[in-house]
């Protein structure tokens, strides 16, 4: 069944649409009226309806609303030159397809209800079935090993340190461990260490005394004593500042620990579990991270793969988070055609798990059928890259800057030819003729499409390296530190990129702090107090 009825009060698009439609091998049935199409449907039912949303008498949201109640799988597109966001609210409300503003592309028009014609036609169950509750799904040999290490160390209560890059899913992994651990029946703390600053970290991790600082009203627990007897999580301790690096080496070594402006030593009975996606050898060696400390950590490690190394899961991922979402909207879930699963599975997914995560949520929602296709996804899944701005040879950085190693030797992301960390560059037209757009409000003439924007030149190489890295930080964020303005990341990025000029500098004039303030451009109390609001003179490299 391939029939198509068109209800618009405006005789040209009727036509327009039913000659455009039928040299496409459909069967187009006009109305020009919701009330002649109601008496219509009485009798007979298309695959596809499209109607107007202002027309005299019953309106294309109350027909909407007729043809949902009696014919609930039947795909109805709503078209309007009254674009606004309340009748687009309405419309999808009402359970539309897809809202076609006016003027519209004539080609992009036939294309969308071809879709929705092979949308009645497609089998909706099919899809296997994904166990509901399951946090850590994976098929591929390296997650296998992660398996079989969570098992392993279920018995024990060993120090456990998890690399992988951000979004990788190291938290699920630590909670897994805890689940499985003999402490599963106490509680789990965590605390991502890069989102509290500096001066409020020691406080968070310890715990304080009333009294010990300006605004301390009250004693508090610290989250030592807060996962007392059960497991506390460390995410990006490669990121603790040096001062608390000592402390946290002592906490391990003997268990014990003191409050902020305590003088009593306080008793850990703690697991603890931490995490990074840095290289801590790396830094150990930079002097930016405790070598005695590191070993202490890295009694049991476990490396996370990135998505793009266990490709083979991306699909049975994304069934996952397509039924999670639709129960968390109360929906049935949508399933990815073949070919879309196809692009998916071929992406590079710089975010990883949490990324994928987050495209199905969005699919979710502005998807506009049970089965999505490759159109639908995201431009930056895609869109196929752009060739020659940039090599797998990209140099990777460290948060200093230093150049670490190449990225096709670490393993570490660089960005997809054309992509420019974050997002892509337009595509060069390459002189297609424009298509033709029709249904304008007052019945207006073909009017073309402008042509296509210019490619802008590629951004030069150190500002691709930091809009990676916030990129990076941004797809990290937890959903308290995107929602809840808990994120500190304009801070420590600021600080980073201060302390990475200065650090610079005095290297470059072997310590001289006057030399490198007029090389900089800045005072030399300007110099002092970022030296010393940066703890820059606690870098070894800077004695």
């Amino acid at each position: 069944m391939n029939a198509v009825w068109v209800v618009d009060d405006d005789q040209s698009i009727r036509w327009v649409l039913e000659k455009a439609l039928g040299r496409e091998g459909f069967d187009v049935r006009a109305f020009s009226s919701a009330r002649e199409c109601m008496r219509a449907l009485d009798a007979d039912e298309p695959a596809v309806l499209v109607s107007d949303i202002r027309m005299p008498g019953e309106s294309g949201i109350e027909l909407l609303q007729a043809v949902k109640s009696g014919h609930p799988d039947m795909p109805v597109i709503i078209m309007t030159a009254f674009s606004d966001l309340e009748s687009a609210v309405s419309a999808f409300q009402g359970g539309a397809f897809e809202y076609l503003p006016k003027p519209f592309d004539l080609p992009k028009a036939v294309e969308l209800i071809r879709r929705a014609v092979q949308e009645t036609h497609r089998d909706q169950g099919s899809g296997e079935a994904v166990e509901p509750g399951v946090d850590i799904l994976g098929q591929a040999p390296a997650m296998q090993e992660v398996f079989r290490a969570i098992g392993r160390l279920s018995q024990s209560n060993v120090t456990v340190l998890i690399t992988g890059e951000s979004g990788t899913g190291k938290e699920l992994v630590a909670r897994a461990l805890h689940r499985h651990s003999p402490r599963a029946d106490r509680v789990f703390v965590a605390l991502n260490t890069a989102a509290i600053p500096r001066d409020l970290l020691e406080s968070e991790l310890f715990g304080h005394e009333r009294g010990a600082f300006t605004g301390a009203q009250q004693m508090r627990r610290g989250r030592f004593e807060q996962a007392e007897g059960g497991t506390l999580f460390l995410d990006e301790i490669g990121d603790m500042p040096a001062e608390l690096q000592t402390r946290l080496l002592r906490v391990l070594s003997d268990g014990h620990f003191y409050r902020v402006g305590g003088h009593q030593p306080m008793k850990a009975n703690v697991r603890v579990i931490a995490a990074t996606h840095q290289n801590l050898e790396e830094r150990v060696r930079q002097g930016l991270f405790r070598e005695d400390l590191f070993h202490r950590l890295n009694v049991i490690r476990l490396r996370l793969p990135a998505l793009r190394e266990r490709s083979e899961d991306i699909s049975l991922l994304v069934r996952h988070f397509l039924a999670q979402s639709a129960r968390e909207l109360g929906g049935e879930p949508k399933r990815a055609s073949d070919e879309a699963m196809r692009v998916m599975s071929a992406f590079a997914w710089p975010g990883n798990v949490r990324q994928l995560e987050n495209v199905c949520r969005w699919l979710t929602v502005m998807s506009p059928a049970q089965v999505i296709d490759v159109k639908d996804l995201p431009p930056e899944v895609r869109e196929p890259p752009a060739q020659g701005l940039l090599s797998a040879e990209s140099l990777t950085v460290d948060s200093s800057g230093s150049p670490l190693a190449r990225a096709s030797d670490t393993g570490e992301l660089t960005p997809s030819h054309g992509e420019v960390f974050g997002f892509t560059l337009p595509q060069a037209s390459h002189g297609a003729a424009p298509a033709p757009r029709v249904g304008g409000a007052a019945g207006d003439a073909l009017v073309l499409n402008s042509p296509a924007p210019p490619i802008e030149p590629a951004v030069s190489l150190w500002l691709q390296q930091l809009e990676r890295e916030v990129s990076s930080r941004l797809l990290a964020q937890s959903p308290e530190q995107r929602l809840n303005g808990q994120s500190e990341l304009m801070d420590a990025l600021a600080r980073e990129f201060e302390g990475t000029i200065i650090r610079t500098a005095l290297r470059h004039t072997r310590g001289r702090r006057i030399d490198a303030a007029l090389r900089l451009g800045i005072g030399r109390n300007t110099i002092t107090r970022k030296i010393q609001e940066l703890r820059l003179e606690d870098d070894p490299e800077l004695g």
